[in-house]
């Protein structure tokens, strides 16, 4: 009997795929826990539309990253801090603090958690933050923080 997963199955294959097993196996176990459905011309069909819509929107949320991606290269944002002597910051610049100043400077609303820093900003000057926007899509921002 040949099954339609529709769960990653550890001996037999992920999701998606149509594979050949016995007929009680498929039964008793895959059709039985949810982990199939039978591979009739109607499941083939309805797998192969969802995995093309499924395609489609993935294909959408790249071109949206990629345009963000466009609109964030080579901007400047500017976050004042209040420093010490020698540009020293009390305390530290954060993810968050850049996204409040991307969004009240350019209009363009971040979340945080996009923005890749090994750790946070401590010292004024000029610094590059790359945005991971999605998978295979980043981009550079330019950060300058200087003092209040």
């Amino acid at each position: 009997m040949e099954v339609i997963l529709l769960k990653d199955v550890k001996t037999l294959g992920k999701a998606g795929e149509i594979v050949k097993v016995n007929d009680g196996y498929a039964r008793n176990f895959i059709l039985k826990k949810g982990f199939g459905m039978e591979a009739t011309a109607k499941n083939v069909n309805e797998m192969k539309l969802k995995k093309a819509n499924e395609d489609r929107l993935e294909a959408a949320r790249v071109k949206e990253a990629q345009d963000l991606a466009a609109r964030l290269e080579g901007k400047k944002v500017t976050v004042r801090v209040k420093a010490g002597e020698g540009g020293k910051i009390f305390g530290s610049v954060a993810a968050k603090e850049i996204a409040e100043n991307v969004e009240s400077q350019l209009g363009i609303a971040i979340d945080k958690k996009k923005l890749v820093l090994a750790e946070p900003i401590r010292n004024c000057g000029a610094f590059e933050v790359p945005v991971r926007l999605y998978r295979d899509v980043t981009a550079k921002l330019s950060i300058q923080v200087e003092a209040d």
